[in-house]
């Protein structure tokens, strides 16, 4: 089993940044790729970002290409979401999620770990 914990999340005012971070325990964290969605009130859950196993890899969702950054520490089985230039509707719960399917995915289904997700709101 593998379990996901994020934090990081909070208020923040358009335009500003902030960093969420994902931290695993149990299976090798580094034969993860790793995921980041967000889900807004009354909205469905979507694909933010991706990282593979060695973080040489990475994909975004248009709406965060340019302004978003993933990466990880194997070291410190941790997965990062840095946030820049958010807008009012990157507010949503943030949640971390890992794949051991070898590849790097963007569908929810794919993912086989979820974290119990963090908040960010941005004020406009």
């Amino acid at each position: 089993q593998v379990q996901l914990v994020e934090s990081g999340g909070g208020l923040v005012q358009a335009g500003g940044s902030l960093r969420v971070s994902c931290t695993a325990s149990g299976r090798t964290f580094s034969d993860a790729t790793m995921g980041w969605f967000r889900q807004a009130p009354g909205k469905e859950r979507e694909f933010v970002a991706a990282i593979n196993w060695s973080g040489v890899i990475t994909t975004y969702a248009d709406s965060v290409k340019g302004r978003f950054t993933i990466f990880r520490d194997n070291a410190k089985n941790t997965v990062y979401l840095q946030m820049n230039s958010l807008k009012p509707e990157d507010t949503a719960v943030y949640y971390c999620a890992a794949d051991y399917g070898g590849r790097v995915v963007r569908t929810l289904d794919r993912y086989d770990y979820w974290g119990q997700g963090t908040q960010v709101t941005v004020s406009s």
